[in-house]
């Protein structure tokens, strides 16, 4: 197959992880970066040239996909300006912060006719997949009622990073978009949602602006229900998704590192990760933070089970690129609609906090 070669719009944490995957994995090579104050030295490490400019980057003739990780706020312009230079992008999550944004976006690769796919990593790992299929093969029966929870506390910061303001993450609904695109993955796009969210705990100087608590009560086509709870603001912190059905119920244990199927008297279990020592890196880190609420920084060392997935959903990037269809199960990350549908129902949760009414999505 052709060599695809990328350019890695923001070098971070996790821009700058998928920019070193991509220069590895086969038939890839990252062309050149940009964005941060890490570009310098990413583009060095790499052996890559530096783009001191965004249009310089895309307008590169070598190069044919760009993947965008700078801050949310950020998204809309990088992936715009991607798309009308006929490049193929890939954007991290959440992909915008407003639906009207999201719509810009698609609307913009649609015309240009490249490939625009979303950064919803959760459905690269190995317990998410087993819990898709344990639904598909009926084991719980129909789904009916779940709860995403993730949660945990943060202590003040010395420096005040992009992602603790609303403007520029969206809050923690946004930036932690994961486990609202995995339910709705599983039960269907909600249909109407009920939201109380408030900062209680955290203002002043070394925190943001965004809300520590948010309590979500969502609705499902059919009459499937869910709740969410997220935020810094729970001293008790947990990570987890349960979804429960008329014949039996799963458990996806971020915390503990594992996944569980309850039928009857039985429960089967499963790794979380692909091999063993990815699940007890995992459930080591959970007893460093405060629950399900971290932030990777530049002195953070990326772990091994999520350096896994990082690769898989770029080995999937790149051979979408090179013209293969998607892994079953995986088309609503390239169609835009796993996408669109997490944003509207974040944006549904904020007007319905905002309004403190149900809201229709």
């Amino acid at each position: 197959m052709k060599k695809v070669t990328f350019g890695v719009v923001g070098c971070g944490y996790f821009g700058g992880e998928l920019a070193r995957i991509l220069n590895r994995i086969e038939n890839s090579r990252v062309a050149a970066v940009h964005g941060g104050t890490r570009a310098k030295a990413l583009a060095e490490e790499l052996g890559c040239e530096e783009a001191a400019e965004l249009e310089e980057l895309v307008l590169r003739e070598d190069i044919d996909a760009i993947v965008v990780a700078n801050p949310s706020h950020l998204h809309k312009d990088s992936v715009i300006q991607a798309a009308r230079a006929g490049k193929h992008v890939f954007c991290e999550k959440p992909v915008a912060l407003s639906l009207h944004d999201c719509d810009d976006m698609m609307a913009a690769c649609r015309e240009s006719g490249v490939l625009f796919m979303v950064g919803h990593i959760m459905h690269f790992m190995n317990g998410v997949k087993q819990v898709k299929q344990w639904i598909a093969d009926g084991e719980i029966g129909r789904p009916i009622v779940c709860h995403a929870e993730r949660t945990g506390w943060e202590e003040r910061q010395q420096t005040v990073s992009w992602k603790k303001n609303q403007a520029t993450s969206g809050g923690h609904l946004f930036h932690h978009i994961h486990e609202l695109d995995f339910l709705q993955s599983i039960m269907g796009p909600a249909v109407a949602v009920t939201m109380a969210s408030g900062n209680l705990a955290h203002q002043g100087d070394g925190f943001g602006d965004e809300d520590d608590v948010l309590l979500l009560t969502l609705e499902f086509p059919g009459g499937a229900l869910g709740t969410m709870q997220y935020g810094s603001g729970f001293r008790w912190g947990e990570h987890f998704v349960k979804i429960n059905g008329t014949e039996g119920a799963i458990l996806l244990d971020m915390t503990n590192s594992k996944v569980q199927l309850k039928k009857g008297n039985q429960l089967i279990e499963s790794m979380l990760n692909y091999t063993e020592e990815e699940d007890q890196e995992r459930a080591q880190s959970y007893r460093k933070v405060d629950g399900g609420v971290a932030y990777g920084t530049a002195a953070s060392p990326m772990p091994g089970w999520l350096s896994t997935v990082m690769k898989l959903e770029m080995e999937a990037f790149r051979d979408a690129v090179q013209g293969k269809q998607p892994e079953a199960g995986l088309d609503m990350l390239f169609d835009g609609s796993a996408g669109r549908s997490s944003i509207a129902t974040a944006e549904a949760a904020l007007e319905s906090a905002r309004t403190k009414k149900r809201v229709l999505i």
